[in-house]
């Protein structure tokens, strides 16, 4: 039997296809490259080792510079216009030409719009083919080196701090204000001569005192009491922050007012950010305060002075202004009572006006004569009069009607004085007994000032309204009695000025006047006729019918009113009834022939007037007219004569009437 052997051969590849399959794996290769390099976060730079010349760039660095894709392609690093070192690019590359692998280099680095950029660029030098090329990663190291900078800026900061505040300790320790040192949890590690002043503690003793500790106690502002955690040290620990001009009062064991601070506080942290102490500065500011507080006190005396002054300058009601007075006096002065006792020149006694603060109305039954009690010997003396302690006084007086259910203590009288002359005396009483010093003395007398000057207003203003009422009631009766001596020399118009004057006021307050327009309306219709004194006898009291030449010197009346008036400044406002009370609606009426209201409306309603009594009255030459005929023929007159529109008030109302 034959055997026959069998060869087996394994698969072999054609050369065609060992190529296909290379081809495949580098284009994958080169795929995944490019993906790697358009999607890189940094940027990308692709030159040719030998020329330097850029072939390719991703797009990362395209958005960090700000170029344009075609100007970087086919030129040199340093001729794109991002470095402004020509000279150190140039030397950068040729350090990177140098290394045939990896090397890095700091590169200062512009965008287009000129932004610095600090960059990290690292070299890789390929060998691709028969080309060396230089693959350039730029990466944007600006937010690291500025961080770096502020961190290196802190920490020299800090060292120095530290380094000054034991260096200068000495210094620190003799200046003016208060420097104390804490420790995280609030212990004093460090303090000077003027912080152990301040708090009233020792140095030695403060060392290792916590700044919640009970034997100091702090205040605000307003007075209220500081909690632990309000403390400005506790605040900078709490919260790492700053704290500046913060002002606090402090409170020793035994001190019965505040030492006022100005603090400011500051942190200190370590490398790591952990608080290593808290330096606290302390400035006595208490002479500043007590100067706040006096200039506080001065405006709320001189705003108490301003309000009294208006209330004196804006109303003669003497109370209302006296009353407004004690009120300040009260509040401004710290007093419990006050009260003004008025001098009575008649009697030469002081007797009460108005009072503030007191428990009882006894009070108000004060009445003293002059240089009795201390009121009385205050006003007598022209000073002021102080009893500190009431309790060993004897005016009978004061005990009798004040002490009793009072419990005044002390007890001030101050005299008020205006233009030399005693106008009466203020009073103010304490239940309490307090020291006080000049300035609330001056206030005082300066209160008092403005009391003396509310008086004097209000007299003077008592006098004036007086004279004026008696003035005006001289001009009253002189114009009623140049009336009666017109009717006297004319009995047949007896009672008629008196008539007429009582109409006309009554029908002019339907036409809006004022009171004040009325008063003068009243004496324009009393002196209607004055002007008739100027005329002579034979024409005023002639019987029979005036000749033309008569008339015209009759119709001059209104004229010599005119001429006797005007001269008069109290009666010019009162002359347009005996000026215009013959002038006529139609302009036919005399002295100037004035047409429609031309005609002053006092005249025209006085007219109405005029004639109405004229034709109710009896004459020698006829008997009086009905009232049904007056008004009839007033009717008929409208429109010349009259003004239609006031005769028809005048007619309508019920002034007019039989």
């Amino acid at each position: 039997m034959k055997h026959t052997s069998a060869t087996l051969k394994s698969p072999t590849r054609t050369p065609g296809s060992d190529q296909t399959e290379v081809k495949r794996l580098l284009r994958n290769a080169e795929l995944r490259y490019r993906g790697l390099f358009e999607s890189a976060r940094d940027g990308i730079l692709i030159l040719n080792a030998e020329t330097g010349i850029i072939s390719d760039v991703n797009p990362y660095l395209i958005d960090m510079l700000g170029y344009a894709r075609e100007e970087f392609m086919a030129k040199k690093l340093w001729e794109i216009g991002a470095i402004d070192d020509i000279d150190g690019g140039r030397a950068c590359f040729q350090d990177l030409q140098k290394n045939n692998h990896t090397c890095s280099e700091e590169l200062q680095l512009k965008s287009k719009d000129g932004r610095p950029l600090q960059v990290e660029l690292v070299g890789n030098v390929y060998q691709v083919g028969d080309e060396k090329i230089l693959q350039c990663t730029i990466r944007d190291i600006s937010d690291r080196k500025r961080a770096e900078a502020a961190l290196r800026a802190k920490e020299e900061a800090r060292l120095l701090m530290i380094e000054n505040l034991e260096t200068h300790w000495l210094l620190i320790e003799n200046l003016p204000v208060g420097v104390i040192v804490h420790a995280p949890d609030s212990r004093i590690i460090l303090c000077n001569s003027e912080a152990s002043h301040l708090l009233g503690m020792s140095s030695v003793d403060m060392l290792s005192k916590d700044a919640r500790d009970p034997e100091w106690h702090f205040v605000r502002e307003d007075g209220t009491c500081m909690a632990v955690d309000g403390f400005p040290v506790n605040q900078v620990i709490a919260t790492g922050s700053v704290l500046k001009n913060f002002v606090m009062g402090i409170v020793r064991n035994g001190d019965a007012e505040y030492t006022w601070v100005l603090v400011n506080a500051y942190p200190e942290f370590d490398s790591d950010n952990r608080l290593r102490q808290v330096v606290a500065v302390f400035a006595d500011i208490s002479d500043i305060k007590c100067a706040d507080e006096r200039i506080r006190r001065h405006l709320e005396h001189l705003t108490a002075l301003v309000e009294v002054d208006r209330a004196i300058n804006f109303s003669f009601d003497l109370s209302l202004s006296l009353t407004t007075l004690l009120t300040h006096v009260i509040v401004q002065l710290g007093v419990d009572a006050a009260d003004v006792l008025l001098f009575n020149t008649t009697s030469q006694a002081l007797e009460y006006v108005v009072g503030r603060g007191f428990h009882t109305k006894a009070i108000e039954h004060a009445r003293q004569q002059l240089g009795e009690g201390y009121a009385g010997r205050a006003a007598q003396d022209r000073s002021i009069i102080h009893i500190p302690d009431l309790a060993k006084e004897h005016d009978i007086f004061l005990r009798k009607i004040l002490l009793a259910g009072e419990d005044f203590v002390s007890y001030h009288g101050v005299p008020l004085i205006a233009k030399g002359q005693v106008m009466g005396v203020l009073e103010v009483f304490h239940r309490t007994r307090l020291v006080r010093d000049e300035e609330w003395l001056d206030f005082l007398k300066a209160l008092a000032s403005q009391a003396a000057i509310a008086i004097d207003n209000a007299t003077l203003f008592d006098n004036l309204e007086r004279s004026n009422r008696e003035l005006f009631q001289a001009y009253d009766a002189t114009i009623e009695g140049w009336s009666r001596a017109l009717e006297l020399r004319d009995n047949e118009t007896e009672g008629h000025t008196q008539r007429v004057a009582v109409l006309t006021v009554k029908l002019a307050r339907l036409f809006g006047l004022s009171d004040a327009e009325l008063v003068q309306v009243r004496w324009g219709a009393l002196l209607h006729d004055i002007g008739k004194m100027g005329i002579p006898d034979e024409i005023l009291f002639k019987q029979d019918a005036l000749t033309e030449a008569e008339w015209v010197v009759m119709k001059k009346h209104t004229i010599f009113a005119y001429e006797m008036l005007s001269p008069i400044r109290y009666l010019r406002a009162a002359l347009d009834i005996p000026y215009s009370h013959h002038e006529k609606w139609d302009g036919t009426g005399y002295p100037l022939g004035l047409k429609g209201e031309q005609i002053p409306l006092v005249a025209r309603i006085f007219a109405v007037v005029d004639v109405w009594d004229a034709l109710r009255s009896d004459r020698l030459y006829r008997t009086s007219w009905s009232v049904k005929k007056v008004r009839r023929h007033l009717h008929s007159l409208a429109g010349t004569h009259f003004d239609p529109h006031v005769l028809k008030v005048c007619l309508d109302s019920d002034v007019l009437v039989e």
